[in-house]
Formats: C-alpha cells, structure tokens, sequence
C-alpha cells in the first residue's frame, strides 16, 4: 500500500494535463479578447466601404474606375 502512495503521489501526468488546459484556455481567453477588440474596427471599415459604394452607385456611376492609359504601350 505504501509503494501504491508513493508512485501515486511521483506520477505527473495528471499535472501536465492540468498545465496542457491552462495553457488552452489562456490561448481562448487572448483569441476572444482580440476579436472583441478588432471586431469593431473591422465593422466600422466594412460600413465606410459600404457608404462609399452606395454613394457611387446613387451618384450615376458605372464609368468603370478612373485615372490610367487604357494600354497605350509600343510593345517592343
């Protein structure tokens, strides 16, 4: 019974596990904080384009982008 105790309490698998865990949760925990962060720059950039596109629309556009040559080159 003692060697029983005595290999019970030199066995560490149980504590990695536990530090394995630890180690998850604390990776969730800086995932969900990030997202929560960032999810609102990420909406307002997404409601500006939005804007932005629904302004060129109601605007008659549709000249198919501005500025460039259209491919003038010579070639060679």
């Amino acid at each position: 019974m003692k060697n029983l105790i005595q290999k019970f309490l030199r066995d560490e698998s149980g504590a990695t596990m536990v530090e394995y865990g630890v180690m998850v949760a604390l990776i969730a925990a800086i995932a969900v904080a990030t997202v929560a962060t960032l999810g609102g720059y990420v909406d307002g950039a997404f409601s500006d384009v939005n804007t932005a596109l629904n302004a060129a629309g109601a605007s008659g556009g549709g000249s198919g982008g501005t500025g460039g040559t259209g491919g003038t080159g010579t070639g060679g």
